[in-house]
């Protein structure tokens, strides 16, 4: 295998799982991951683990669901950049993978509740935003204490 071809295997490896990640969050965001749709999974699990408790309750806990998983997806979202990044060829992408890793996770959460503005069943958030980019800021901060331990 040449040098070229070697190069570009390196890159498919390192950036298609981050692409495949954007696209899974995109179509989270569209109709399929409204809170009416994902209610008829997360419910009967819920009613299922609590039988006891009331409708409302439920709900709030359908909520934390649906904000952690918010968080989750954005921490997952850190980690293939973060990855991508620091064994990126480019020097700049190298050095500063834990600033570029974060801008991607804003990048993408604020393009992400933007666009479920213009949906009828969705609505965008600021608060998501900050949700998403917080989950992506705890992956990165653990990513740098894990570097900073092993290299020792």
């Amino acid at each position: 295998m040449n040098n070229t071809n070697q190069k570009w295997r390196g890159r498919i490896i390192r950036y298609a799982p981050l692409i495949l990640w954007v696209a899974v969050i995109f179509t989270a965001s569209s109709t399929a991951g409204a809170s009416n749709n994902t209610s008829r999974i997360i419910r009967p699990l819920l009613e299922w683990f609590f039988p006891d408790v009331s409708a409302l309750t439920l709900d709030i806990y359908h909520g934390y669901i649906r904000k952690l998983a918010h968080f989750t997806e954005y921490a997952v979202l850190a980690f293939l950049a973060s990855r991508a990044f620091w064994l990126s060829s480019q020097t700049i992408l190298q050095k500063f993978w834990f600033l570029w890793a974060f801008l991607l996770v804003v990048l993408v959460a604020s393009a992400d509740e933007y666009s479920q503005s213009f949906n009828v069943l969705r609505t965008g958030s600021i608060y998501d935003v900050l949700i998403d980019a917080s989950g992506g800021l705890i992956m990165i901060s653990l990513l740098v204490l894990y570097r900073r331990f092993t290299r020792k």
